[in-house]
């Protein structure tokens, strides 16, 4: 279920997490990176929100304004520091990737990565997005 990042040791990456915000806010990413702390069993399935360094989001067409609009928003207000959006443009990955200001507490880019995505925060990350490819039918 949980992975090591490639970057800071006290870090999982987990996939379909529900990020509790609030009792009416439970959003599930496709990717979520988490404290490493807050993953104390195989078969958990949520975390809390202030434990999420990086909710990342895989825009399919059921998606488009849940991923682009709703969740970010909810992200954001529950003070998730980074947020990254994957679409897919004529069958290539191009990750949209957003870092929390913390004076207005709104999203801001800090760019739009095509067929290679290097930063250095929230951790480092060297992808060459060239070889993700979408599922069968584009859904992902």
């Amino acid at each position: 279920m949980a992975a090591p990042v490639p970057g800071p040791a006290d870090y999982e990456v987990v996939r379909e997490f529900t990020i509790d915000i609030d009792r009416q806010n439970r959003p599930e990413p496709d990717v979520v990176v988490v404290r490493g702390d807050v993953v104390e069993d195989p078969e958990q399935t949520r975390c809390p929100a202030e434990a999420v360094l990086l909710a990342v989001e895989v825009v399919r067409a059921d998606s488009v304004s849940r991923d682009r609009e709703t969740k970010p928003l909810k992200y954001a207000r529950a003070g998730i520091p980074h947020y990254w959006r994957v679409e897919h443009e004529k069958g290539i990955a191009a990750v949209h990737a957003f870092e929390l200001e913390p004076t207005t507490g709104a999203y801001t880019s800090v760019g739009i990565f095509r067929e290679r995505m290097k930063v250095s925060s929230p951790f480092p990350v060297d992808l060459d997005l060239t070889g993700i490819k979408p599922r069968r039918g584009g859904d992902r």
